[in-house]
């Protein structure tokens, strides 16, 4: 079996390709006009899109997916038609009959198989893989060998990856560098999660989640903060540090926030960035305002003045996020006026406090939060909104990611919260017991276990209970239906909903958000509990 990625027109196979990270992958290669193929039990928008690229994508994960690799004649001609680039980006679905004189031997044929953490060993795709003697690799294999043909920036961190690759990448795009780009989010500028350019840098976010980060190094390596997550993989913070030293060691230049004090103490980056002057970094702010519409602030570069920053995101956390993106862009040697431009018009990544509307008075926003430390920050930047929302002025355009506008008066915050995995609901519930302070009302569901078995040692409403400890109105709801149910009777003008969790809340906003909009619940607006 070969341990290199082969790019020279062997098919890919993506065992659930539809994910956020396995789409971007299998992007980037069908845009270089590579055959792939892959499997998913859902149907979406991203493998849609996969599929009008060309992707083949079968709609179960069956061992009979792997017949077209195991059949003689086939549609070898038609790979290498795409991968010698007769076949534009464009092009329908790979048929899958075709017959050629002159096959090649099987051990040609057998797709690379990429597969994440998630599949399981005993997933029929992966077992017939194995017995066919495929090249099978994780995602991150993938994802290291195309960081290796680029001058690549690598975003790591357990908060604001997404955000800040994604601000990284709009950068480098709106300066005229055609970057590659490979983020765990979508983002309008680019239509989705992944873009291929003809510059020579690679923008990608790099993921700690399963320990795969090691395999990773970079032209530059960026370390956002280094807190425990996903206990499922990590039994400490040590093991959790162990990992982030190996990736930096692999990085030619690293830029790091010291506002993290693990970060501070154990990485000692290269560049350093912190939206706290009074740690001395080479990359800081001060006279910072939080705005009902974004933030701005004076940045300094090594002590010295450069520019004002303004931009459309809330939360000093984005303006951490930012601020990492002015370091980054000017070791890339851009001009301060440059940066702040692109910043300036960034207009965020889905799920990441993205405005969904306003119906009945009441604005709806679905955030990605769901570590304690991300649904304090988000639920602040909310905080902060209603503060400054009565006296709005328009000091950005109307592109923002959260569009609010004088007279639209923010009276009331509401938490709606999915835990996500059991592991990490149990390792962390003293945190997420007092994350809620900024919350008029919290609202929890069931946990969504994201594949992991219930050990049954923890459930949505013990949660709740130990959230209603340290905060004054509690509701736990046990399901999906029963939240949209509850939400159409208490949710009143003047609310800012925020739906908080990775899991698959996020669904039932459409239909709360048609009920407000219907002309019969006029007058459906009681106050509950607060």
């Amino acid at each position: 079996m070969p341990n290199t990625v082969d790019f020279n027109g062997r098919p890919f196979h993506f065992i659930g390709i539809g994910g956020i990270g396995m789409s971007a992958l299998a992007h980037i290669l069908a845009e270089r006009n590579l055959p792939v193929f892959g499997s998913d039990i859902q149907n979406s928008h991203i493998t849609e899109r996969l599929q009008a690229m060309g992707a083949h994508i079968f709609g179960s994960q069956d061992a009979s997916n792997f017949d077209i690799f195991k059949t003689l004649k086939h549609n070898w001609q038609s790979m290498a038609s795409v991968a010698s680039g007769n076949i534009s980006s464009e092009k329908a679905p790979l048929p899958i009959e075709s017959s050629i004189s002159n096959p090649p031997e099987l051990g040609q044929q057998l797709p690379q198989v990429i597969c994440s953490t998630a599949i399981h060993p005993e997933n029929a795709e992966y077992k017939v893989a194995l017995e066919l003697g495929c090249p099978i690799f994780h995602r991150s294999d993938l994802l290291a060998a195309l960081i290796a043909e680029y001058q690549s920036i690598a975003v790591a961190g357990t908060h604001g990856k997404t955000t800040t690759s994604s601000l990284m990448a709009f950068m480098l795009l709106k300066a005229g560098l055609d970057p590659t780009i490979l983020v765990g989010g979508e983002v309008n500028a680019w239509e989705g999660n992944a873009r291929v350019g003809h510059g020579p840098y690679l923008v990608a976010e790099a993921d700690e989640s399963d320990g795969s980060l090691v395999k990773l190094g970079a032209y530059i390596g960026v370390v956002t903060n280094i807190e425990l997550d996903h206990p499922d993989h990590y039994k400490n913070l040590d093991q959790l540090i162990s990992t982030f030293k190996i990736f930096a060691n692999q990085c030619g230049t690293i830029v790091g926030c010291v506002d993290c004090p693990t970060l501070r103490d154990y990485l000692k980056p290269t560049i350093s960035y912190s939206i706290n002057p009074e740690l001395d970094a080479d990359y800081t702010v001060d006279a910072v305002q939080y705005l009902a519409d974004g933030v701005i602030a004076q940045v300094y570069e090594r002590g010295e003045a450069i520019g004002l920053l303004k931009l459309q995101l809330l939360g000093s956390h984005n303006l951490s996020n930012a601020l990492a993106a002015v370091a980054v862009g000017r070791l890339l040697n851009l001009e301060f006026s440059v940066i702040a431009q692109a910043i300036a018009e960034f207009p965020g990544t889905k799920r990441r406090f993205e405005y969904r509307g306003n119906y009945g008075g009441i604005q709806f926003v679905d955030d990605y939060a769901h570590h304690p430390s991300e649904i304090r920050v988000t639920l602040a930047a909310a905080r902060g909104r209603l503060q400054n929302s009565s006296g709005l002025s328009s000091t950005f355009s109307e592109a923002a990611i959260t569009p609010i506008h004088p007279g639209s008066e923010i009276k009331r915050v509401v938490a709606i919260f999915q835990p996500h995995r059991y592991s990490r609901t149990e390792t962390l519930l003293e945190d997420f017991a007092q994350c809620f302070g900024d919350a008029d009302l919290v609202m929890l569901t069931e946990i969504y276990s994201a594949g992991e078995a219930n050990p049954g040692r923890i459930n949505g409403q013990q949660l709740a209970a130990r959230i209603a400890e340290n905060h004054p109105h509690v509701d736990y709801q046990p399901s999906l239906d029963a939240v949209k149910t509850r939400l159409c009777k208490l949710l009143k003008p003047g609310d800012l909903v925020l739906f908080l969790g990775a899991g698959n809340l996020n669904r039932v906003i459409p239909e709360v958000m048609a009920f407000f909009q219907s002309d019969d619940n006029s007058g459906i607006h009681p106050t509950v509990g607060v």
